[in-house]
């Protein structure tokens, strides 16, 4: 699993800081979190394909989370996309969508569904479900979580006991069945480990509420906004975001592993401040900045 971010500024880009937008690669699936405008560019900067992509999830309709869906799929579409491309927002979100491309001509098109969803799960395949809250914003507003599902390993040096090595049936063991072999019963409890699925949590522009510490809840990596420092906590509040601390509060009642900060109002030319803030209250925290990537 890997995640790039793509932009990190929030309503206004900067020099350093593109519009809001980060990838989570995992397997055959490459889930964009949000598009803003120039998401394509940085992805050539970034040397990966938008041919990859799967899904987009989009936390609501403002333009600088949007605004750069249509030339990425109109790229897709030069670029000879043979998938579906799935789009998840909140309510509303076919039929902004559909405003979107009706203002322009494209001259290919790809495969793509459109999907209004509400709060929980959305999607679940076998190795990985997605959910969603509601947030605080202005607009309709929606956190996402990606949650890898726990999964068993062959303890090898237990199964070598009984002569079994490589051999289809420890699919059997790995799915949680006892099986048989030369006589000889096998236990999958005894045969093999549970790997615990890793949770990636997005809250994206919100005033602070509850479903954001929820959706939260035991995230290995919690990536939240923070656009503005505490001593602007009143604007926050009018604007409906989330100050540094924040941010912070929302990981610790969560119990979070790791806080990584996003969005940052393009008034500051440096976040240091930002971060050192959260760590008051929360002390893994990093912030993010364009084209940096975690693996996990």
């Amino acid at each position: 699993m890997e995640i790039t971010f793509l932009g990190t500024s929030a309503m206004v880009p900067t020099v350093e800081r593109n519009h809001c937008s980060f990838l989570l690669e995992y397997r055959d699936e490459a889930v964009m979190f949000d598009c803003g405008e120039g998401t394509q560019r940085q992805l050539r900067k970034a040397k990966i394909s938008p041919a990859k992509i799967t899904k987009i999830l989009i936390s609501h309709w403002h333009g600088d989370h949007v605004l750069g869906i249509p030339g990425l799929i109109q790229t897709m579409a030069a670029c000879e996309y043979s998938g579906t491309l799935d789009i998840y927002g909140p309510a509303g979100s076919k039929e902004f969508f559909s405003r979107m491309f009706d203002s322009f001509v494209l001259d290919a098109k790809i495969g793509v569904r459109v999907h209004d969803i509400n709060e929980g799960t959305f999607f679940e395949n076998e190795w990985f479900k997605l959910e969603s809250k509601h947030l605080r914003h202005s607009s309709r507003c929606l956190a996402f979580a990606f949650i890898e599902k726990d999964r068993r390993r062959i303890n090898l040096d237990y199964v070598k006991k009984f002569g079994l090595q490589q051999h289809p049936i420890m699919k059997e063991l790995q799915n949680g069945k006892d099986i048989e072999w030369k006589g000889n019963k096998i236990s999958a409890d005894d045969a093999t480990f549970v790997v615990k699925g890793k949770k990636i949590v997005y809250v994206a522009d919100t005033a602070f509420c509850r479903n954001a510490v929820e959706i939260a809840k035991n995230a290995d990596i919690l990536i939240c906004e923070a656009t503005l420092a505490e001593d602007m906590k009143d604007k926050a509040e009018i604007s409906k975001h989330l100050t540094s601390t924040q941010a912070a509060e929302i990981a610790k009642e969560a119990e979070a592993k790791k806080l990584v900060l996003t969005h940052f109002s393009p008034r500051y030319k440096t976040v240091t401040h930002i971060r050192d803030e959260a760590k008051k209250v929360f002390k893994n925290v990093s912030c993010a900045k364009d084209f940096m990537k975690i693996k996990i």
